[in-house]
C-alpha cells in the first residue's frame, strides 16, 4: 500500500514510517517540521514540508502519489499548553484535521488511521480503562483529539470513510534510528536519562502518597515499536471496517519504579525530589488492550520497563550530538 504518514517528522511518526516501510508498504511523510525533525524522517520515506491545513498540497499530494491510506499523527500535544492555549489546539487537532479529511474525500482515499489518546476518557470510573467506557477529557488536549474521534464517526457513515482511532497510553523507548526528542522535554523516561547524564536536576516526584504499593502514580507504557507495529495490523482492519483500540501494556509502573528502572539501566544516581501532588492526576491509569489482542493479534514484544528504557538509552548514547543540536 501507498500510505501518507502525516507528522511523520516527529519522535512516533518517524517509527510508524520506519515500520511501514519494514512491512512492505511504500511510505510518504507531510510535516511542517515545527516539532519534527528532517533528518528522524526514513530515508526510503519522500517527505513533503508543509501543513495539512493546505487543502490544495494535501489533496494534490493525495492523488499524485496514489494513496492508499492515511496514517494520521500531526497533532499538537502538550497537556499543560493545551489548557492556557487552546485555540492552537482546536486549530491544529480539530480544524486542520477536518481539512486533511475533506482533502481525503475530494482525492477518493477512504481509509485512515487516526493517533488518538487515553486523555479522551478523562478521570477514569474504573481500572483497567475499556474502549466502551466513558469518554470526558479533562483537558482541550484530549477533548480536541475526541472531537475529532466524532468527526471520524459522521464521516464515515456520510462518506464511506473508513477508520480505526488508536488511543495511546504512554509511549516509550526507542528504535536505533529513532527516539524521543521533545523541546521542551515533558516525558517522564527521557527526562530521567537526562538526570542520569547530569544534563537535568533531580526529578520532580509529584506527590507520594497515593494509594499504590509505593505511594507514587502508576501509568500504563508502550514501546513505539509495539505501537507502531499496532499500526501495521490496523491497516488490515481498515479493509472490513472501523474500530477504536486501547494501547497499553495492560499492568502499568509506577513513578518510583521507572526511575528504578532506569537506576539499573544506567548504572548511575538520578536524584529525585518530592512535591506537591498535581490537581487532577488519579492515583493509577492503565489500559485495557484485550480488544486490539483478540480482534488483529496484537502481542507487545517490550514488556519490561528495563526493556524500555534499555533502547532509550542505548539511543540517547548514539545519538548525543544530533539530540544536543536539537535541544539548543
Amino acid at each position: 500500500m501507498n500510505i501518507l504518514v502525516t507528522g511523520g517528522a516527529g519522535y512516533i511518526g518517524s517509527v510508524v514510517t520506519e515500520e511501514c516501510i519494514a512491512a512492505g508498504h511504500t511510505a510518504f511523510v507531510i510535516d511542517d517540521l515545527s516539532k519534527g525533525h528532517e533528518w528522524m524522517v526514513h530515508p526510503d520515506a519522500e517527505l513533503t514540508v508543509g501543513n495539512i491545513g493546505d487543502r490544495e498540497l494535501v489533496t494534490n499530494l493525495l492523488r499524485t502519489k496514489r494513496i492508499d491510506a492515511v496514517i494520521h499523527m500531526a497533532a499538537a500535544s502538550l497537556v499543560g499548553e493545551s489548557m492556557t492555549d487552546p485555540a492552537k489546539y482546536y486549530s491544529n487537532n480539530v480544524t486542520a484535521g477536518a481539512a486533511l479529511l475533506d482533502s481525503m474525500i475530494e482525492a477518493g482515499v477512504k481509509k485512515i488511521i487516526f493517533s488518538s489518546t487515553a486523555a479522551t476518557y478523562g478521570e477514569p470510573e474504573k481500572q483497567p480503562i475499556e474502549e466502551t467506557d466513558r469518554t470526558q477529557p479533562t483537558n482541550p488536549y484530549g477533548e480536541s483529539k475526541l472531537a475529532f474521534e466524532k468527526i471520524l464517526f459522521w464521516y464515515a457513515h456520510a462518506y464511506d470513510l473508513r477508520y480505526v482511532s488508536l488511543r495511546y497510553f504512554n509511549a516509550a523507548g526507542a528504535t536505533k534510528r529513532c527516539g524521543e526528542l521533545h523541546d521542551p522535554e515533558t516525558h517522564l523516561i527521557p527526562l530521567v536519562l537526562r538526570a542520569a547524564t547530569g544534563e537535568a536536576e533531580a526529578i520532580n516526584i509529584f506527590g507520594d502518597t497515593y494509594t499504590t504499593k509505593d505511594g507514587t502514580c502508576i501509568r500504563d507504557y508502550i514501546h513505539v515499536s509495539d505501537l507502531a507495529k499496532a499500526h501495521v495490523l490496523a491497516l488490515k482492519k481498515l479493509e472490513s471496517g472501523s474500530s477504536i483500540y486501547n494501547l497499553g501494556l495492560s499492568g502499568g509502573f509506577s513513578v518510583m519504579e521507572v526511575i528504578e528502572a532506569a537506576r539499573r539501566v544506567t548504572g548511575r544516581d538520578i536524584p529525585t525530589h518530592v512535591s506537591p501532588k498535581r490537581p487532577g492526576d488519579p492515583a493509577v491509569l492503565i489500559a485495557s488492550s484485550a480488544r486490539i489482542k483478540d480482534e488483529l493479534g496484537w502481542e507487545p514484544e517490550f514488556t519490561t520497563m528495563e526493556q524500555i528504557i534499555q533502547t532509550a538509552w542505548d539511543w540517547k548514547l548514539a545519538n548525543e550530538e544530533q539530540a544536543s543540536e536539537a535541544g539548543s
